[in-house]
């Protein structure tokens, strides 16, 4: 094992300068030579033509017939690795007083799939794109809550009367405001249970929220003494991250129970 991680660390070694990321993530959208790369970094030939020996010597790129470079199938492998590094480096602040808790581990291998998005603050601003991804939907709104802000109900009742249909996991200790009940029966909630457009369940906790419709998605990790957090979100319309979201989303769909209201106190 010792062997493996002083090979490993070579090869981070190989990975630190920003122009040798440069020059692999280049070569991984198109083939080219140094002296191409060169014209494109604004660097000269010289110090371009030693990272690309370099990148060579670890096996991250090679060498075609018509002179012209191009990444290896390790050098693929690691840069889709380099996301991870990237998502962490900019928001290592938030990390430190928040944490992935009950998100499994083939999530966050993925979590470079986040690297795309828009670190949001401040409730207010939090809560303005929750109801722009609501008003976006055609199709469905998904959800994953422990807390319910009473001033977003109505905007999502409206979409769920255009036809968009409503998927949500409560925790059994969701936080529910006074007049959630009052206010489900008159905007006709049971109705649209019973026509389909909505499907609940329940999970025994939630610490990590989601919100997404087709097109966008964000995200709410938890604070470190496990707490949900509506104060700050990641939020993208990005394929990728979109992908991650949805894939959670399901994850933790499959795996709640049937959605008891007695359980939910105002």
């Amino acid at each position: 094992m010792t062997d493996l991680i002083d090979d490993t660390a070579n090869y981070v070694l190989d990975l630190a300068s920003p122009q040798r990321l440069h020059i692999l993530f280049k070569l991984l959208s198109k083939d080219s030579t140094p002296t191409e790369i060169a014209k494109e970094l604004e660097s000269t030939k010289q110090e371009v033509h030693r990272n690309f020996i370099r990148l060579e010597e670890s096996g991250l790129i090679e060498k075609k017939n018509n002179g012209k470079y191009s990444t290896t199938t390790f050098g693929e492998a690691v840069c889709t690795q380099v996301p991870t590094i990237v998502f962490f480096s900019q928001n290592r602040k938030y990390f430190e007083e928040h944490t992935f808790a009950d998100i499994p581990y083939k999530f966050k291998s993925r979590c470079g799939q986040l690297a795309t998005s828009q670190h949001i603050k401040g409730v207010s601003k939090v809560l303005e794109h929750w109801k722009a991804i609501y008003k976006n939907s055609d199709e469905y709104i998904y959800e994953i809550l422990s807390e319910v802000p009473l001033d977003l109900i109505e905007p999502l009742v409206k979409q769920i009367k255009k036809g968009t249909k409503f998927q949500y996991i409560f925790s059994e200790s969701t936080v529910v405001p006074k007049g959630r009940k009052a206010l489900l029966k008159k905007l006709g909630f049971d109705n649209l249970i019973g026509k389909g457009l909505i499907e609940r369940k329940m999970a025994k906790n939630v610490q990590t929220m989601i919100v997404l419709n087709e097109k966008e998605a964000c995200v709410s990790f938890p604070k470190n003494g496990g707490e949900s957090d509506l104060t700050e979100i990641f939020y993208s319309n990005d394929a990728m991250f979109h992908e991650w979201c949805l894939d959670y989303f399901r994850f933790c769909w499959y795996g709640s129970d049937v959605f008891e209201e007695s359980k939910l106190k105002e």
